[in-house]
C-alpha cells in the first residue's frame, strides 16, 4: 500500500480533489466518477508538474484512504451543507459515487454506562494477539459479545470475506456470523472492528448490510445480493478505546473498552439503533447484578 504521508498524502489530496471539481455543482447532492478519471487526473499532475511524488502503483488507495483513513481535502468539504457530509460509495467495477449524507462516522457516546464482562480470551491468543483490529474480533469471539449484545446465540462463519456486490464493487467484511433467537429465526450478522486509531465508517455498515441483502434492488441504485436474503440483517460495528485511568493504587493506566454499536441502513442514511460499552476483567471483579 502507498504511503500517503506528507508530500505524498498531498498527491491523494489533489488527485481526488480535482476529480470533485470535475463533477461538483453548487447544490448537487450526488454524482459519480470511474477509475479512469483518478489515471487522467494523476496523468496530468505529472505533466503539469504539479508533484515530484513517484507515479502511483495503486490508484484505488487513493478511494481507500479516504473511505477509512483520511480526511477529504478542505476543498471539498468546504462544499458541505450544514448538517450533511460527503462519503465516497461504490457504484460498480471501477465506478464510485459521491453522496451527501447525514453520518459519515460512527462515534462513542460519552458517559454511558462500562458494563464488566469476564475475560474469557484464552491466554495464549491474548499473548499472541496480531495487531488491534484483530485482537478486537479475537476478544468479541471468544467472549461471545456479538450474543450478549444482540440476545442471540451466534456463530462465526468468516472473517476477512472479500467478495463483491454486483454494480456496486469489491468490498471486505471483517467478520460474518450467523445467529439464532429463541423463535428459531435466523440471523446474518456483518461485523465491523476498528483499533484505537481508526475511525468507524458508514460506509462500511452500508457495505455489510448491502452484501447481507437486505437492501432491495433500486432503479439507478446498488443490486444487493440474495444469499441471505431470507435471514434477518443485523449490522453490528465495534470499535477498541484505551483510555486514561486511576487505579486503586492510584496510579495511572490503561483501560479497554469495547464499544459496540447496531446499525441500520434504510437505503439512503445509516442510523445507530443501540450501542453498549463493554470492558473484559478478571471473573471476581464482575459482581452479579440483583
Amino acid at each position: 500500500m502507498h504511503d500517503e504521508a506528507g508530500s505524498a498524502g498531498k498527491l491523494y489530496s489533489l488527485i481526488i480533489e480535482a476529480v470533485f471539481k470535475r463533477h461538483y455543482r453548487r447544490g448537487i447532492a450526488e454524482f459519480a466518477f470511474n477509475r479512469e478519471e483518478l489515471v487522467e487526473v494523476a496523468l496530468a499532475l505529472y505533466e503539469k508538474n504539479l508533484t515530484n511524488q513517484p507515479r502511483l502503483k495503486n490508484l484505488g488507495d487513493v478511494i481507500y484512504a479516504y473511505r477509512h483513513r483520511r480526511p477529504l481535502p478542505d476543498g471539498i468539504l468546504h462544499t458541505q451543507p450544514e448538517g450533511r457530509a460527503w462519503m465516497i460509495l461504490g457504484a460498480g467495477d471501477g465506478a464510485y459515487r459521491f453522496r451527501l449524507v447525514k453520518l459519515t462516522h460512527i462515534e462513542r457516546s460519552p458517559g454511558r454506562t462500562v458494563i464488566p464482562i469476564p475475560d474469557a480470551t484464552p491466554e495464549i491468543v491474548a499473548k499472541y494477539k496480531l495487531g488491534d483490529e484483530q485482537a478486537l474480533l479475537a476478544k468479541i469471539r471468544y467472549n461471545r459479545l456479538v450474543d450478549i449484545f444482540l440476545g442471540l446465540t451466534t456463530y462465526s462463519l468468516q472473517n476477512h470475506l472479500r467478495t463483491k456486490i454486483p454494480n456496486y464493487g469489491q468490498i471486505e467484511i471483517d467478520e460474518l456470523y450467523v445467529g439464532v433467537d429463541k423463535d428459531g429465526r435466523h440471523y446474518v450478522i456483518p461485523v465491523q472492528a476498528k483499533g484505537p486509531k481508526d475511525r468507524l465508517g458508514a460506509i462500511q455498515t452500508i457495505q455489510d448490510i448491502l452484501y447481507c441483502g437486505a437492501i432491495q434492488p433500486v432503479a439507478n441504485s446498488v443490486k444487493a445480493r440474495t444469499d441471505f436474503s431470507k435471514l434477518k440483517c443485523r449490522a453490528v460495528s465495534a470499535q477498541l478505546f484505551r483510555d486514561d485511568a486511576i487505579n486503586k493504587d492510584g496510579k495511572r493506566v490503561k483501560v479497554e473498552t469495547i464499544v459496540m454499536f447496531e446499525l441500520k441502513f434504510d437505503g439512503d442514511e445509516v442510523m445507530i439503533e443501540d450501542e453498549r460499552h463493554y470492558q473484559l476483567v478478571p471473573a471476581d471483579q464482575t459482581p452479579p447484578k440483583p
